[in-house]
């Protein structure tokens, strides 16, 4: 039986998924994938993921500024995402946005600055958010309690950390988001990360074209391979894929305010 499966981050709108989109979007239904949400990061993308999400019945889109995006963000920038996310109803949630402390493409002080900007948004247009963050995690989780993000809810993306940052997630109201690399061999804490959050709090993700699971590593990713996520997370904790890809996508509508509240 094809698994019910919900690929809660990709970038559906990046040339490298473009260039053959249609055949990418089937394998993605043959796969079980039955809701994407195509994720902005940019001045450039935001307009780019809302148009795509507009032209496909199952996807959906958000706008933000990536913390590497943060120091080329102008005031133009944020009016043009207010009006995207207050336009469009298939704009689902704020983000991509986060801290980002390992390649540091923008100052320290303007990640934090942008960050809360967008949080502030997210409170005043009562949308969730996705949340970036590599290397920054006290920093990230600071500035998400002090900005309230339990009011609106939200996702960790692409979660990378262990079993004790991933409880003080759940604590500000965020769900956990599992990608690729929770099926490398240098995996680190995410197999027990993915043992420990509650079924109700957990999706799946493939952050496509970027981080492959095991074991198309090097190759492009696509949301077809969030079934090999998501399989490999069911072998984690004990469940069956389809169980497993049926809690998942109940969550992802949740979060995303697919379903009513």
């Amino acid at each position: 039986m094809t698994p019910l499966l919900f690929d809660t981050h990709a970038h559906l709108h990046f040339p490298e998924l473009l260039e053959d989109l249609d055949s990418v979007l089937d394998r993605a239904r043959a796969a079980g994938v039955q809701g994407m949400v195509t994720i902005g990061t940019d001045r450039e993308t935001n307009p780019a993921a809302v148009a795509l999400a507009e032209r496909l019945d199952h996807v959906h889109a958000t706008v933000g500024i990536h913390p590497h995006d943060a120091a080329e963000a102008t005031e133009e920038d944020f009016e043009a995402m207010e009006r995207l996310a207050r336009g469009s109803a298939k704009v689902v949630a704020l983000g991509e946005m986060g801290l980002d402390f390992f390649r540091n493409l923008s100052p320290h002080d303007v990640q934090e600055t942008v960050l809360r900007r967008q949080l502030d948004m997210a409170r005043r247009l009562d949308k969730p958010v996705v949340i970036h963050c590599r290397d920054a995690h006290p920093e990230t989780l600071a500035i998400l309690a002090e900005e309230r993000v339990g009011e609106v809810g939200g996702v960790m993306h692409c979660f990378s950390a262990d079993v004790e940052v991933a409880k003080r997630c759940l604590d500000l109201g965020l769900w956990i988001s599992l990608a690729g690399p929770v099926t490398y061999k240098n995996a680190r804490g995410l197999p027990e990360v993915a043992r420990f959050v509650p079924e109700d709090r957990l999706v799946v993700e493939t952050d496509c074209p970027f981080l492959p699971p095991h074991p198309h590593r090097g190759q492009r990713n696509e949301p077809a391979w969030v079934a090999i996520t998501a399989a490999r997370v069911a072998e984690l904790r004990g469940v069956s894929l389809e169980a497993l890809g049926e809690a998942t996508t109940r969550n992802a509508r949740q979060l995303f305010r697919l379903i009513p509240r």
